[in-house]
């Protein structure tokens, strides 16, 4: 039998990848002129071709971090044992994506807290359960006793 998730990582991974995703669905609605953002709620350098370049590199990153938290939680929670390498994957991509945008923004001095902090959050939410994850994953299993 699987160890199980805690709630509070399956709510973390689930909020984390939906918001992402529904982030995703915005910008590319914004991309192709559907909905208009103000350049004032949006990161710095917002309208530059190269800075949204930059932006839209991590796309395949949130998405592959998205993709995979879902699919740990949902196998989390039908006990399917894959939950925690994939999750393991999920909480790893996460960190990165997050350490990414922090660094690029300190690299070049702009630190606004409206986008700082939420990609500096990305690096720290993820660690706690990385670390029993790891921890987790590398004790034996229990067998159950069979008489």
């Amino acid at each position: 039998m699987p160890r199980r998730a805690t709630r509070s990582l399956l709510f973390a991974l689930v909020v984390t990848d939906a918001l992402f995703i529904a982030y995703w669905i915005v910008a590319a609605l914004a991309e192709v002129n559907v909905v208009s953002l103000p350049p004032s709620l949006m990161y710095a350098g917002y309208g530059d071709d190269r800075v949204c370049a930059w932006n839209w590199s991590f796309f395949p990153l949130d998405v592959a971090f998205s993709v995979t938290g879902l699919l740990a939680a949902r196998w989390a929670r039908r006990e399917d044992p894959r939950w925690r390498p994939m999750a393991l994957v999920s909480l790893t991509l996460t960190v990165v994506a997050g350490l990414m945008a922090v660094s690029y923004w300190t690299l070049l001095g702009q630190i606004d807290l409206a986008w700082f902090l939420p990609n500096l959050a990305l690096v720290v939410w993820p660690m706690p359960y990385l670390v029993w994850l790891v921890r987790d994953m590398a004790r034996p299993a229990r067998v159950e006793a069979t008489a």
